[in-house]
């Protein structure tokens, strides 16, 4: 995985003049977008400079212009503070020259120009090589709606729009899922187009259910596109952003990385291309593990995303990478939760990941002891307030946790059993939202009663899988507060109330299922979590 500069000024910003701006045709197109509406504009000339986009399709007809590549995947991801930080970013199969952002609000115009960055990795399998393209913007307003447009020399731009986070404590809606896929057929077998990574139409449902509430930014919780399992791995990535531009371009979309996205070959842990194609906020770590953790601040909310391959015990990837950072994530996590509970502007501690400590699953990947050995002593200790993860195929919610159970596969121990308002200052509350659109949902596997199947350890390779062969072990599931077995595919929305100054703070959250033959969102299960303002 490289990354380089793009030819000119680098990240650094400049003021054009209006004259630059949309002609009619692209006026329209902004107020579309101000509805929700994408729409791919043609622009003016820069001044005194080269026609470096075109006005219109038309103009792509020569040899000269016919050769860029396109501009694809457009999506957004918010800085560490996301009332001011943000980067649009892009990606093609191919060289560009000169990648860049022009922005501004909508009334002002797109009057800054902003050159991207360009990264690039070679996925080991084809031998194709990807480059991404990302357009830090800074300086932006807190709580301001602003319209962009993305491109690169040769090629139409498209246009996205961006809602930056509130500065302070404010009410604000996010969204949350895991374990998508493609709703595309990426292989011919026998004569017959199937969809060889786990996909299913559900795939692209679920991100129309996330328009359809048009949240400040939705947590993809790992196993994006299961590119690791596909016979044309670029081709699963690129329609897995064909499928979430549509929303990704108009508000950001933060991973955490899963098992399926490491990849065999690219890259020295896998990992280059989920790499490549983001720009989270930075981690103080290593070329190796960049963009694997991080944080962002929206509101009084410091979200935490982590990389649960690095402790977990399962062999889940394409290969086994447990212990990779050699606990510089584990140090990280306990700095990023210290920092948070000191600071009085911060309320919600929210923890996204993809693997989880829990499941009522049977016979399916079941909870991981490396959690509950390695992070949960951290969430205890600092009342993190909510876990969000993916890796089982269902939905399924804790009741609040804090410490555990005299079991050998330390079993969280319930600090309340209250199902409608839950006071989080007194534990912490996980959720499983692994239904984004799989193909093999394990929503009909759930054990009668409560009980859960954690992997304690794995063993020497299977020879039928080459997989290290886990030991599972059965427990009672007294954490166990809601599961949902009826619906394979949603989603969990959650809308803070920052409340007054020296009182109390909440989140209502709803799981959303999708039911119908036109996947409409019926709400199925729905709970308050409530905690005292930091600033009392």
């Amino acid at each position: 995985m490289t990354e380089r500069e793009s030819e000119g000024a680098g990240s650094s910003e400049q003021t054009v003049s209006r004259r630059w701006l949309f002609g009619a045709s692209g006026v329209a197109a902004i107020a579309g977008l101000a509805a929700g509406a994408g729409a791919t504009a043609s622009q003016r000339s820069e001044p005194g400079g080269q026609d470096h986009w075109p006005r219109s399709a038309e103009m792509l007809i020569g040899p000269d212009r016919a050769a860029a590549p396109r501009v694809s995947g457009l999506h957004l991801q918010f800085g560490a503070d996301a009332a001011r930080e943000a980067v649009v970013s892009w990606h093609t199969v191919g060289a560009v020259t000169d990648p860049k952002v022009r922005y501004g609000t909508a009334t002002d115009g797109f009057g800054t120009v902003v050159r991207a960055r360009t990264r690039t990795y070679r996925d080991a399998k084809s031998g194709t090589e990807v480059q991404a393209h990302h357009a830090r913007l800074t300086g932006l307003t807190p709580g301001t709606d602003y319209v962009y447009a993305a491109g690169h020399d040769g090629a139409p731009p498209e246009l996205g729009t961006l809602r930056t986070a509130p500065a302070g404590r404010a009410a604000f809606r996010f969204t949350s899922f895991g374990d998508q896929g493609t709703p595309t057929l990426g292989k011919l077998d026998n004569g017959k187009f199937v969809n060889d990574n786990l996909g299913s139409p559900f795939a692209g449902d679920v991100t129309a259910g996330i328009e359809r509430l048009a949240p400040l930014f939705n947590l993809v919780n790992g196993d994006l596109c299961y590119a690791n399992l596909a016979t044309d791995r670029v081709r699963s990535w690129d329609d897995w952003w064909a499928n979430n531009s549509r929303s990704a371009r108009y508000r950001p979309w933060m991973p955490a990385a899963g098992n399926h996205e490491n990849e065999l070959g690219n890259g020295p842990i896998g990992y280059a291309a989920y790499q490549t194609y983001f720009t989270v906020p930075e981690n103080r770590g290593d070329d190796l593990t960049r963009g694997l953790w991080y944080s962002f601040t929206v509101g009084g909310m410091r979200l935490i995303a982590l990389a649960n391959d690095d402790i977990c015990h399962q062999d889940a990837g394409n290969t086994y990478v447990r212990g990779y950072s050699g606990g510089a994530q584990k140090r990280w996590l306990e700095g990023e939760l210290a920092a948070a509970r000191a600071d009085r502007d911060i309320d919600w501690v929210v923890v996204f990941m993809h693997q989880t400590a829990i499941s009522s699953a049977d016979k399916f990947n079941g909870a991981d002891r490396g959690i509950r050995e390695e992070w949960l002593p951290l969430f205890d200790k600092y009342q993190v307030d909510l876990v969000l993860c993916g890796h089982e195929h269902h939905y399924e919610r804790s009741h609040p946790v804090r410490g555990v159970l005299g079991t050998d596969t330390l079993t969280p121990k319930p600090a309340d059993t209250r199902t409608d308002r839950i006071d989080t200052s007194r534990g912490t509350v996980h959720l499983v939202i692994g239904g984004g659109g799989t193909s093999v949902p394990s929503n009909a596997l759930f054990f009668p009663g409560e009980q859960c199947r954690v992997i304690t350890e794995v063993g020497n390779a299977d020879s039928a899988t080459g997989k290290k062969s886990p030991t599972y072990v059965v427990e009672q599931a007294p954490w166990s507060a809601f599961k949902d077995a009826d619906h394979p595919y949603g989603f969990c929305a959650f809308d803070v109330d920052p409340g007054r100054p020296g009182g109390e703070t909440t989140i209502k959250a709803t799981y959303y299922a999708l039911v119908g033959p036109t996947s409409e969102l019926k709400a199925i299960d729905t709970f308050t979590l409530a905690r005292p303002r930091s600033d009392r």
